[in-house]
């Protein structure tokens, strides 16, 4: 049972509820919910369960997670071991504990917070939002080319000259790769580099040997780590822009980081804010800086409202 238990953090935020009155909760508190379980005479339903996914972020917000699956399932008792757990600390009287008063206002305060932020977000990632950028970046967007190869190393250029000779000769190039090349990563697949690669992402013995060689080419011998390679280059393509779809999530994430920025700096600019930490002084238990560390950056003590992973951020809009 214990092996199911969520991280600590989420079992507390979850257990707030749990700690106040008992109501009444048959109403489905979302359209469309669905009862999944009953814990004395307390229903769980599946939005219950989802948000318990988003909390240890198994699933991002808006994703949706099948009632049929192992991961709804497993959730589902978390959830179940959740509210008892939380009924039996309020049969201990740990609901009145100070430290536990502490905690749960501490929690409701982060509740809090991530509603505000989740309904100032919803109103810039909207969907027109979303189409702009992703026509911006592909107006601004710049690809290369594509090829789908296969190679062979060898230990020497006397060999790689060999290969080349024995190819011209009419032996299958996918052979020689699993027979002679000493590369482990392709040897066994005939030398295939498993499909189109761009090749700027590769090593720059392969960009400089590569960049003119078309369909059909045996390139090389040339100098690579390890070995000289000889290439053969079966397709060449300009390489394929990301689709709208898997573009979608890097742009909500780099949109969503932007509106909690700018509400965080507006919030900051109307408040007043008073550090009572000295700048330099030691934190009990804060882990140490290295003495080069760069300073940081303007505004990075302004972390955002809510967990949002950092993305590599489009570029800019033309003027």
């Amino acid at each position: 049972m214990l092996r199911r238990l969520a991280p600590l953090f989420v079992v507390t935020a979850l257990v707030l509820a749990a700690c106040g009155p008992k109501v009444s909760n048959d109403k489905p508190p979302e359209t469309g919910d669905v009862a999944v379980a009953r814990v004395d005479g307390q229903t769980v339903w599946a939005s219950d369960v989802k948000r318990e996914a988003i909390a240890q972020g198994l699933i991002g917000e808006g994703e949706p997670l099948d009632i049929q699956s192992e991961m709804f399932r497993q959730m589902l008792d978390e959830v179940v071991d959740r509210e008892l757990l939380s009924a039996e600390a309020v049969k201990r009287g740990l609901d009145d504990d100070p430290v536990a008063l502490r905690r749960l206002e501490a929690v409701r305060k982060r509740v809090l917070a991530d509603m505000v932020v989740e309904s100032f977000v919803e109103k810039g990632v909207t969907e027109e939002n979303i189409q702009k950028m992703y026509r911006e970046q592909q107006d601004l967007a710049t690809h290369s080319e594509q090829f789908k190869a296969r190679q062979i190393v060898v230990g020497s250029p006397e060999a790689a000259a060999d290969i080349k000779r024995l190819v011209a000769a009419g032996r299958p190039f996918e052979g020689l790769a699993m027979e002679r090349s000493i590369d482990s990563a392709t040897r066994f697949n005939g030398g295939d580099f498993g499909g189109f690669f761009p090749l700027d992402v590769m090593p720059p013995a392969y960009q400089t040997a590569l960049k003119d060689a078309q369909p059909g080419a045996l390139v090389g011998p040339f100098a690579v780590e390890g070995g000289w390679a000889v290439v053969k280059v079966e397709e060449r393509r300009p390489e394929q822009p990301l689709t709208l779809d898997v573009a979608r999530p890097h742009i909500v994430r780099f949109l969503t980081y932007g509106q909690i920025r700018d509400l965080l700096e507006k919030l900051r600019g109307g408040a007043k804010v008073e550090t009572l930490i000295p700048r330099g002084q030691n934190v009990p238990g804060a882990p140490s800086e290295p003495a080069n560390a760069p300073p940081p950056a303007p505004g990075a003590s302004l972390p955002p409202a809510a967990e949002v992973p950092p993305v590599p951020a489009p570029v800019p809009p033309k003027k």
